[in-house]
């Protein structure tokens, strides 16, 4: 049998309003043959699902339909608008029927048609969507909050009505109408925050430009460049791409995209990434990724995705909320048939039957994960930290040690010059300037790191590289050659290696004329914000280990200037998952912090992996985060972002637990009125979003 592929879709689904929305949808869209997952977002408001060809787009359309939901095809109608249309007709009507329900000195008859006159538009008219919703959703055997607030504002209509007609009762227009206003109240002001949660997300799809100026001036769509076409940046563009500078040089804007405030110089063979802006000069750029496939793209990609996860707490409240809507319709029941059974005034009976039905409406609890994952995910963008999925914000919250690489990690990556010593008689600027000419036709580290150390290295010819040795060439008439350091030295050079050796420093000597006059010094170099970077994991609690294949005075050199006091070296690459297996039994759960191709496996086997800016494709895939600046600040805020997230989830939920089992007693009894229900309700929602909202205020380290 031919295996089906599986393809993802994302659809947007508007008039999700709680947690049992989003789980309607699921259900409706699970229950598809073809449809293998379906992950439902109330803060995104969209459904990304894996699907066969069995299940086409047109079929998951459909499904949300008939769950209810609407799935717009076109430009996405703005929700706070269209709320706002509503209440402008529900406001005044509801003040109106509230004077006329309530005021006294109004003749009983103004009082009871004209607030009935008032109310009915806004419960059957401003209410619609919701009463809509509530039926679709018991026709499908669903029961998100909407169906406790039309079932809540049509009791209270409908026994007003029937109060009006027998004029023996007390009617409660101006509830029905009060409920209706103060849900949808609430509402707009949630659409409002979750417009500002997903900020981060709008902000960079706007950073795509559309258009991409070629060589010759004309302008096309950036869709439509491919790889190797050449287009030109003014000062003050955006690039629209990924590609090399091939002509022309300036200053890049990358803050946008990796949080790092300070501009980048480039000239031609350096690489910039689409989405940021070129400050200043002129250059020509040659695209080496598809605007599709750029950075901005995938880090576009990566934050929507990670947005539409669900956390693992999640699903304890998707099950919880499951159950709470059927749960609280069988204790308005109760609460309605046992004080009618204690002979309860009816008109107390129903308003406490009513109170109940609003009161425990669970908005709160729906909205109190993914709108902190939102903002959370959103912040985490800005400051250069994507996060893969809701599952490593836990897996951040759990760590306690961090595992840093050294090579290219916590250095540079890249060799440096650090000391020339000569014998007497000899001027080590000049052997360092011998040594560069022949260097300067090698590919080897440490001869670039001397090729680099001189701004114009001389001319060299017959240059030939010995395998295991060094390399050797003519330069001005001399015969020069770089290698290995050949036993015995000169005194002064002897102390010179044996230096280089204890301090983790790689020793070349340089002979000229077949005399060695030289040893040069090489050495990676620490990234200077490394100290801090340590410094800050600290102050989190966390453990931080070296970790290197380098000689032990290599690894102490750097830990000791860094201030890591735990060092694991000597480490092969595919020793490294061993050696965090044996650390993970002392320390507990390991992050794993690399940017190089052998590290892709501990990155994976680690419980949380993290490949900074810079580092190979394969390492990113393997990580849960990945910084796009390879500043190691971002690491530490990178963990205390996503346990700040962790730890709004967790007030959020509380606190949505807590309101509901403080709430519906007071409901039960009577002490609430149902007006105060809807308010209490309301303002339960907007401390959850709220709250979550006070996660975009977190400044990065590196930023």
């Amino acid at each position: 049998m031919a295996l089906v592929e599986a393809r993802r879709v994302e659809l947007p689904v508007d008039g999700m309003t709680c947690a049992g929305c989003a789980s309607s949808v699921t259900r409706a869209l699970e229950a598809l043959d073809g449809v293998e997952e379906a992950t439902v977002s109330l803060a995104t408001r969209t459904a990304t699902v894996t699907a066969d060809e069995r299940a086409s787009e047109a079929d998951l359309r459909l499904a949300v339909e008939a769950a209810g939901y609407a799935v717009p095809t076109g430009e996405r109608s703005d929700e706070a608008v269209h709320l706002d249309a509503l209440l402008r007709v529900a406001v005044p009507l509801t003040v109106m029927a509230a004077v006329l329900g309530m005021a006294p000195g109004i003749p009983a008859g103004l009082s009871r048609w004209g607030a009935a006159a008032a109310a009915l538009p806004v419960v059957v008219w401003a209410g619609r969507g919701i009463h809509r919703r509530a039926f679709m959703a018991v026709r499908h055997r669903a029961a998100p909050m909407d169906v406790l607030i039309s079932m809540g504002s049509l009791a209270a209509l409908g026994w007003s009505l029937a109060a009006l007609a027998l004029d023996d009762a007390h009617a409660y227009f101006e509830t029905a109408a009060i409920i209706v206003t103060l849900v949808l109240v609430g509402r707009r002001l949630e659409a409002g925050a979750r417009r500002a949660s997903g900020g981060a997300l709008r902000a960079l799809l706007a950073l795509a430009p559309t258009t991409a100026r070629l060589s010759d001036g004309t302008e096309v769509p950036a869709s439509e460049l491919e790889v190797g076409t050449r287009h030109v940046v003014r000062p003050g563009e955006r690039l629209p791409t990924d590609g090399r500078v091939v002509e022309g040089s300036g200053a890049i804007d990358r803050s946008m995209i990796t949080g790092e405030p300070t501009p980048v110089e480039v000239g031609p063979g350096d690489e910039v990434a689409g989405g940021t802006v070129n400050s200043t000069g002129v250059l020509t750029v040659e695209a080496t990724q598809p605007a599709a496939e750029s950075t901005l793209a995938r880090l576009t990609r990566t934050v929507a995705e990670a947005q539409a996860t669900r956390a693992p707490v999640q699903r304890l409240v998707d099950r919880v909320t499951g159950v709470f809507v059927p749960g609280v319709l069988l204790l308005a029941l109760a609460t309605l048939v046992v004080r009618l059974l204690l002979g309860g005034p009816v008109d107390d009976t129903v308003t406490a039957t009513i109170a109940v039905l609003i009161i425990a409406c669970p908005c709160a609890l729906g909205l109190a994960t993914p709108t902190a994952l939102q903002v959370g995910t959103g912040r985490a963008a800005q400051l250069g930290v994507l996060l893969r999925s809701a599952d490593v914000l836990e897996s951040a919250r759990e760590v306690s040690a961090v595992v840093l690489d050294k090579t290219g990690t916590v250095t540079e990556g890249r060799m440096r010059v650090v000391a020339t010593t000569a014998v007497d008689g000899v001027d080590p600027v000049e052997v360092l300037h011998l040594a560069a000419g022949v260097e300067a036709h090698s590919e080897h580290p440490i001869g670039r790191a001397i090729a680099e150390a001189v701004e114009e290295p001389p001319a060299a010819f017959g240059v030939e590289a010995r395998p295991g040795y060094g390399i050797v060439g003519m330069v001005d008439d001399r015969p020069v050659e770089v290698g290995r350091p050949s036993w015995p030295l000169p005194a002064e050079l002897a102390a010179a290696t044996g230096e280089a050796d204890d301090a983790g420093h790689t020793a070349v000597q340089v002979t000229v004329n077949s005399r060695v006059v030289a040893v040069v010094a090489v050495a990676d170099t620490v990234r200077p914000e490394a100290a801090d970077a340590v410094a800050a994991l600290r102050a989190l609690g966390l453990e931080v280990v070296l970790l290197t294949g380098d000689t032990e005075a290599a690894a102490h050199r750097v830990s000791t200037e860094v201030g890591i006091s735990r060092v694991l070296a000597g480490v092969r690459p595919e020793g490294k998952v061993e050696a965090l297996e044996t650390l993970r039994s002392s320390t507990g759960s390991v992050a794993m912090v690399g940017d190089g191709l052998n590290d892709t496996p501990a990155l994976a086997a680690a419980e949380l992996g993290i490949a900074i800016g810079g580092g190979t494709d394969a390492a990113s895939a393997a990580a849960g985060i990945t910084l796009l600046s390879d500043d190691l600040r971002a690491v530490p805020d990178a963990i205390d972002l996503a346990r700040r997230t962790v730890a709004t989830i967790r007030l959020n939920l509380v606190w949505a637990f807590a309101y509901n089992v403080a709430a519906l007693p007071l409901a039960v009894s009577g002490t609430l009125a149902p007006p105060v229900a809807a308010a209490a309700m309301a303002a339960s929602s907007l401390f959850v979003v709220g709250n979550s909202l006070r996660l975009r205020n977190i400044t990065g380290r590196h930023g």
